[in-house]
């Protein structure tokens, strides 16, 4: 056993080692007095050299306190008193084994001490680990990842950590991460440090203080990496110290758990890029698909019309020129709406679309949807009920659009003379429009799928344009928006309810 084995010999080991001999001699002092023999008054000494041991951290004083028990033993209570000497042949042996015993009972103490703190720690850096598993497992996004790694690591090692990281092609970013609310040592955060975690990035290896390897630096680096693949960047600030062994593992099995975090993130990032890259995808091919097959009819109409009045036109009569002329129009419309469909979905979906938010008057968005809405609605009866003075703050050329869009789909699911009713109102400061109708309704089974884009009705329409399914997809897109929401319902006793709230806007008169 070396001498770094017994700890620092502290000055307040040393006073309690000396105040629990004082306390031993005295109560052998009290047990002499009552006549009682000198091996209780022995056994006095070694239960003080065992509370020694529990009480102070140095070995040195366990063994000071074995000594100086048995010289002390030997002065007050041996014969003669008050002196080293001792009449008695038999009293170095008990002497000696008095100093065994306080030494063995102290070296036990003493280990079951160590023992009890390492069991101690070793929970702690289990709790730690744990703590660190279900963080990571909750964590969101890179920065949430080594935000949590780093406060573990401060937290066990109790030292300033930084932590750096990749991004794309930029240089490695330094995160900071202090202990308690002191400010990190900018000699941590210095070019030349900067230059160590670089090093460490690229070559996979750790280096800079307690190592061989630029060990100049202020901090260890170590690679937070799962095989050959680098993540970041760890340094430990160590002032000069060195972490310890079981420091060392439980860092490595951090910055692992870290790491193994990173990978996932990646993993899902990934996985989620391509999710997105094939819905994409799909929606272009779903689009070509549903724009090819829809425009074919209302461009073939129109070339064919046409070039019946290039042919004829000069020799046909009016009456006959007319319903022509409407056909070319009703279908070019038609693609009109189509297109501007098609353009307002675009840009919602590439996050291009800047709303021009106004307070505006329910009332007039209806009243100019109803003069922008398909021809075939002059064949229906439609009455706006009048509505509460319901302002909501709104892009008015999109809801305009939600509004024309949903008296279309109206109008081309029912027959000919259906009643459609517009009507607003506020209800728990929402304001509230709902179109409904009297035709034949939507089933139940295709209502959860009347908002999805290039979805379309199985019920009989009216004219010879069944349509792509964007209206009512692109209805939901403008509604949620604008914060609101979008719904369908039976329209009792017959018919079907298209609802949708946005929040109401309070308007303050000053008088």
């Amino acid at each position: 056993m070396n001498t770094s084995d017994y700890g620092p010999f502290l000055l307040p080991d040393f006073g309690k080692s000396i105040l629990l001999l004082a306390a031993a001699t005295g109560i052998g002092t009290i047990f002499d007095t009552l006549g009682f023999s000198e091996s209780n008054i022995i056994t006095i000494y070694i239960l003080g050299v065992l509370i020694n041991s529990i009480l102070t951290t140095s070995r040195i004083c366990s063994l000071f306190s074995s000594v100086a028990s048995v010289l002390v033993f030997n002065f007050f209570f041996t014969e003669p008193r008050f002196t080293l000497n001792a009449y008695n042949s038999g009293y170095p042996a008990t002497f000696l084994i008095m100093f065994i015993a306080s030494l063995i009972t102290g070296n036990l103490a003493a280990k079951l001490k160590q023992h009890t703190q390492q069991f101690a720690y070793t929970a702690y850096r289990t709790r730690v680990m744990f703590d660190c598993n279900q963080a990571l497992q909750k964590a969101e996004g890179k920065d949430e990842i080594i935000t949590i790694t780093a406060r573990q690591l401060v937290r066990l090692l109790g030292r300033d950590i930084v932590f750096y990281m990749k991004t794309n092609d930029k240089p490695l970013v330094p995160h900071s991460f202090p202990v308690g609310e002191a400010m990190m040592d900018d000699s941590c955060l210095s070019v030349n440090e900067q230059a160590v975690a670089a090093w460490v990035f690229k070559n996979n290896k750790r280096a800079g203080a307690s190592t061989n390897i630029l060990s100049n630096a202020k901090c260890l680096y170590l690679a937070t990496r799962i095989g050959s693949h680098v993540y970041g960047v760890v340094g430990i600030a160590l002032c000069g110290d060195s972490l310890t062994p079981e420091e060392t593992s439980m860092l490595l099995s951090l910055l692992g758990e870290c790491a193994m975090a990173l990978e996932n993130e990646k993993t899902a990032r990934e996985k989620q890029a391509a999710a997105v890259l094939a819905k994409n995808e799909q929606l272009r091919a779903n689009m070509l698909r549903s724009i090819s097959h829809d425009l074919r009819t209302p461009l073939t109409s129109i070339s064919g019309n046409a070039n019946l009045l290039l042919a004829n036109g000069a020799q046909m009569e009016w009456e006959k020129r007319k319903p022509i002329y409407n056909d070319i129009y009703e279908d070019s419309l038609w693609l009109i709406r189509l297109v501007e469909n098609l353009l307002t979905v675009t840009r919602i979906e590439d996050g291009s679309t800047s709303l021009q938010m106004k307070p505006e008057l329910m009332e007039e968005i209806i009243a100019e949807a109803l003069r922008h809405a398909d021809r075939n609605s002059k064949e229906h009866v439609i009455l706006v009920k009048d509505a509460d003075t319901a302002f909501a703050k709104m892009d008015a050329r999109l809801m305009v659009q939600v509004v024309i869009n949903l008296i279309n789909n109206a109008v081309k699911y029912t027959p000919a003379g259906s009643h459609i009713t517009i009507q607003t109102y506020i209800k728990n400061k929402q304001v509230i429009t709902e179109v409904s109708d009297d035709g034949p309704g939507i089933p139940d089974a295709e209502k959860p799928h009347v908002f999805d884009m290039f979805y379309t009705s199985s019920t009989k329409i009216t004219d010879s344009h069944r349509g792509i399914g964007l209206g009512l997809a692109l209805c939901k897109s403008i509604i949620h928006l604008h914060g609101g929401t979008i719904s369908v319902k039976d329209n009792l006793p017959q018919g079907t309810i298209f609802q949708f709230t946005l929040p109401a806007w309070e308007v303050h008169l000053h008088e």
